[in-house]
């Protein structure tokens, strides 16, 4: 039996949760849910089941990275907006607006608030 998708959630570090989340909902034009998770605090992206979601954690578990694995946050066709609103929020383009091959949508890559290199992905 197969699962829908391979991922289930992710995690983005935050050095300060109140200006990533600032950060985020400002990008994305979305609203972010504050919880607490053991000692954690983080910002959950709002998802309707079976869809996979992730937060924005503060921890001493993990730091804020331009290495490691990028994710690629849904911009919903919205993805110039995104990359307009992302200096004003603190952050920093840094892979403009691309084609994927065809039929796959567009993809950029930015740096957020904390320091994190993300990618933003969109069908059209």
């Amino acid at each position: 039996m197969t699962q829908p998708s391979r991922i289930v959630w992710f995690e983005i570090p935050a050095a300060n949760l109140d200006r990533a989340i600032n950060f985020y909902s400002t990008v994305l034009d979305l609203p972010l849910k504050r919880e607490k998770f053991q000692s954690d605090d983080l910002a959950v992206f709002p998802y309707e089941r079976p869809a996979v979601s992730g937060c924005i954690i503060e921890t001493t578990k993990a730091k804020p990275s331009q290495d490691g694995v990028t994710i690629y946050l849904n911009c919903d066709g919205k993805l110039d907006g995104a990359l307009e609103r992302t200096p004003a929020a603190g952050g920093k383009v840094l892979a403009p607006r691309e084609a994927l091959p065809p039929g796959m949508g567009f993809v950029a890559q930015i740096i957020d608030s904390e320091g994190n290199r993300i990618g933003l992905h969109s069908a059209v």
